[in-house]
């Protein structure tokens, strides 16, 4: 039995599809990020697996239960940490771990056991009995990992759980995820878009696009698809770029930026072809720089542009815009 499995998941907001036919599998232990820009479906998806949302067509199942016909069966076994904040800011960080053990009616006898083993876990012993809103941005994320975790789950969502935290902070939250995970077999779903913490933290990877997987792999495997080699080119003249498409020795051409981004099988023999190129169509470079590949060719090489989200296209926020309005 998988611990998480999607069949055909589709969900619409009027005219517009969010999440759209997807089908994955995801196992007991496993660390699956969901890797894509902001509207691309991925907290939409986590919202049906959490059975917050029901999906309008496919099947989706939380360690073999239906999340639309025993919604309550799935939210015993799951945990959840939300993108936007969810703490009570008026009760201590002991006190919301408390109410939120009650809710899921944790066993009042191994209440204080497990509150006291949670805020060591994500490092707020000292900080316990303060008063939520006097906690750092980090501190309330660790706070609501532990939260997330106060009934044992055996499967924890969590949506964008290091979004706008310092890299201190995130490294200490990448750490907490692996060790759940590997030593306490709790299968974690997250999604994100930073490509280092996708890359680090996640066994597979399925990078979503339009509500569509686009890619589906471990990190290692996805990189290998993508070719040996990276070059970048800048050119004087940026309206020559679209004449490097369609070399032979070229395996998937963009442009990104005004720069020539090149897929290659073999840099160090393609160089010397592309600056023989350059030199017979007169097109000056200014620079060239050849590497291996990133997650983030892997994400421009199947959907045409870098995944970044502060250069996010107009399309792609008037989306986000729309979904929420429709939520």
């Amino acid at each position: 039995m998988h611990s998480i499995e999607t069949v055909g998941l589709t969900k619409k907001f009027g005219d517009i599809t969010a999440v759209d036919g997807l089908s994955i599998q995801v196992e007991a232990g496993e660390v699956f990020g969901l890797l894509g820009p902001n509207g691309a479906g991925k907290t939409t998806t986590l919202n049906i697996l959490c059975t917050i949302l029901k999906p309008t067509s496919g099947q989706a199942f939380v360690r073999g239960v239906n999340v639309v016909e025993d919604p309550s069966e799935v939210r015993r076994s799951i945990g959840i940490v939300f993108q936007d904040p969810s703490l009570d800011n008026r009760l201590t960080g002991k006190e919301n771990l408390e109410m939120h053990a009650e809710l899921y009616d944790v066993d009042r006898r191994v209440q204080a056991e497990r509150i006291t083993e949670l805020i060591s876990l994500v490092g707020l012993t000292e900080r316990a009995d303060d008063l939520v809103r006097n906690y750092s941005g980090g501190m309330k994320r660790r706070l609501e990992m532990a939260r997330g975790l106060i009934h044992h789950p055996k499967v924890l969502f969590l949506d964008e759980p290091t979004l706008g935290l310092d890299p201190q902070t995130r490294a200490k939250i990448w750490e907490y995820i692996q060790k759940l995970a590997h030593e306490e077999n709790i299968t974690i779903v997250l999604t994100t878009h930073y490509m280092e913490e996708a890359e680090s933290l996640c066994d597979r990877i399925g990078i979503i696009d339009y509500g569509r997987i686009v890619a589906l792999g471990t990190p290692k495997e996805l990189i290998r698809e993508v070719g040996q080699d990276f070059a970048s080119l800048r050119l004087e003249d940026a309206t020559r770029a679209a004449e490097f498409e369609g070399l032979p020795f070229v395996k998937k051409a963009y442009i990104v930026d005004g720069a020539v981004k090149l897929v290659l099988e073999d840099g160090a023999s393609s160089l010397p072809k592309i600056f023989g190129f350059a030199a017979e169509k007169n097109i000056k470079i200014s620079s060239i720089e050849l590497r291996t590949p990133t997650l983030n060719d892997v994400f421009l090489h199947h959907v045409g542009r870098e995944l970044r989200e502060e250069h996010a296209s107009r399309k792609d926020k008037l989306w986000v815009s729309m979904r929420r309005r429709m939520k």
